[in-house]
């Protein structure tokens, strides 16, 4: 064996004793970004700070300020809160405690326990978890027989997790230990407990809530406040999927392998349709003309706005949807983001001049012929689309920008009914590792994008740092804004898109730097159960992605 291992960073070759830990290695560097490191990438693949150097390597440390690395350490401070729970409360005293979905810099997180959640609990539970960050402690991981992983969350009381593993193909499962606290975690952990400084935790109603540093501040914590609107949808999400019973994924692959998944999907595409039944009796009591329909890439828009739109012309109205995206300027007048690429989310990828020149015809009842934008050729092209206005009709206007009132500059805003669309979905892996909405959404888009774009799954995933950004930016700020919220995601979906997804990730190649993303997202498929698409209704907003919409989509 080599007694010195050739490892080159920033284009530097040094050369370190073979066995030395990438933990060490990484204390003779100082991270560039505001954060702290966190992982490696080795060859252009993710390692633990915990691994060693074993034979030569391009090494690159990972930060807390970047995606892969803020996702380590959120996991590392949920672990580190479950045990400061268990510890306070006791495991006798505890049912169940998930981990719900994220609020801005939050995460919800919904106990099921003798105790009540009061400022007191909290304020004991953080100095618990302040304590064991003190003590710098290690996050331990052993690998053990995926039965045995069985046997020990079913002695835990963590029924979800005993569930999720009996699906599991692989023989072997990752367990973490922090200090005699054994759990499981989709993804990597932080080496010790040392690093995770920066965290609060705060009691809302029966629940709590950790917050978290964001990427663009690493170091510290962000001013925090609720986004009321968005937290009461998302718990109303999460009441119908625990009355279902389909709160997880293992619940869910219960549900297809005893033939319960036609039901399902009949009865979710159901609710949907009488939420969206809902909203078109608000719009029209509100007697508002403008409908403007905005949220996140993939949230499926515009079906709900052609959905919307059959629901507005049962209550007696005649509707006119308009898709934002038809607006985009010329390919190559599209604005660069920081990093010189494409940057179609920002406002200005979009020519809002023609736009309300559009918009405003139509209202004073002029026949507008409206543009379709080619995705294609990246060309704006008029193929006899044309449009004229009665007194009973109404504009529904889908875009990322509808609740941003520069996108309607000059449009009336006492005749603007404001929708917020995203796909919030209510699944989560298990009771400690939720489904982030991003994953959803880009799975949604990399179906979508092969099908309809002729994109690669390294071009989709390429763009999707700028699509989060250019949401982070242009639509999240507004969503509270809105008079109303509908959550798109399908408690059953994930399992629909996995037989599509799993070959576009395949296609991503190894050595491009889109491979670490798809790798993560190949894992997590693993986690279900694929199902055919053809019980899917063919207006469901699922035919958007996956294709056979009823709409022209």
């Amino acid at each position: 064996m080599e007694e010195t291992v050739k490892v080159e960073i920033d284009g530097v070759v040094k050369e370190y004793p073979n066995g030395m830990g990438l933990l060490e290695i990484s204390h003779e560097y100082a991270p560039k970004d505001g954060g702290d490191f966190i992982l490696a990438l080795v060859n252009n693949k993710l390692r633990e700070l915990t691994k060693k150097v074993e034979r030569d390597c391009k090494l690159r440390f990972v930060t807390t300020a970047e995606d892969a690395g803020h996702k380590t350490y959120t996991r590392g401070m949920i672990l580190v809160f479950m045990k400061a729970i268990y510890s306070i409360v006791g495991r006798e005293n505890i049912t169940k405690v998930s981990v719900e979905y994220s609020l801005k810099e939050g995460i919800y997180c919904q106990p099921c326990m003798k105790v009540p959640v009061t400022k007191e609990l909290t304020d004991k539970i953080k100095a618990k978890m302040q304590e064991y960050v003190a003590k710098d402690l290690p996050f331990n991981k052993k690998t053990i027989g995926t039965d045995d992983a069985i046997e020990l969350f079913n002695s835990y009381g963590m029924y979800d997790k005993e569930k999720l593993f009996r699906y599991r193909r692989v023989s072997k499962t990752n367990i973490y230990n922090l200090e005699g606290f054994e759990d499981y975690y989709y993804g990597y952990m932080p080496p010790r407990t040392g690093m995770l400084a920066w965290f609060d935790v705060i009691p809302k109603d029966d629940g709590m809530v950790l917050l978290l540093p964001d990427g663009k501040n690493p170091k510290g914590l962000s001013s925090f406040e609720l986004p009321e609107k968005l937290y009461h949808t998302l718990k109303e999400s999460n009441k119908w999927a625990d009355t279902m019973e389909i709160d997880t994924v293992g619940a869910l692959n219960d549900a297809i392998v005893t033939g319960k998944m036609n039901e399902l999907i009949l009865t979710q595409e159901m609710f949907q349709e009488m939420k969206i039944g809902e909203i078109a009796t608000m719009i029209k009591e509100s007697g508002k003309k403008l409908v403007m329909i905005a949220g996140p890439s993939s949230s499926g828009k515009t079906t709900f706005s052609h959905r919307l739109s059959i629901q507005l012309r049962a209550q007696g109205l005649n509707p006119h949807p308009i898709g934002v995206d038809n607006y985009f300027v010329e390919r190559d007048m599209t604005p660069l983001d920081e990093f010189g690429k494409p940057n179609f989310e920002a406002l200005e990828a979009i020519d809002t001049e023609t736009f309300n020149r559009d918009m405003n015809a139509l209202l004073e009842g002029k026949t507008v012929e409206l543009p379709t934008f080619n995705f294609v050729s990246g060309h704006r092209e008029y193929k006899g689309d044309f449009k004229v206005l009665g007194p009973n009709d109404i504009l529904v206007i889908e875009g990322i920008h509808g609740l941003n009132d520069k996108l309607s500059y000059s449009l009336p805003k006492e005749s603007k009914f404001k929708i917020y669309i995203s796909a919030l979905t209510a699944l989560n892996i298990d009771e400690h590792n939720r489904i982030p909405t991003t994953d959803l959404r880009l799975l949604r888009r990399l179906v979508r994008d092969a099908r309809t774009r002729g994109a690669d799954g390294a071009k989709t995933i390429g763009m999707w740092p700028s699509v989060r950004r250019g949401e982070e930016e242009n639509i999240f700020p507004y969503q509270e804004e809105a008079d109303v919220m509908f959550n798109s995601a399908l408690i059953y979906e994930l399992s629909i898109l996995k037989p599509y997804a799993e070959p576009v990730l395949f296609g991503v190649k190894r050595d491009c730097e889109e491979y670490i993303e798809a790798k993560r997202m190949l894992k997590f498929l693993d986690y279900f159960l694929g199902v055919n698409s053809d019980v899917v209704p063919k207006h469901s907003i699922l035919k958007e992605f996956i294709g056979g919409s009823c709409f022209n989509v």
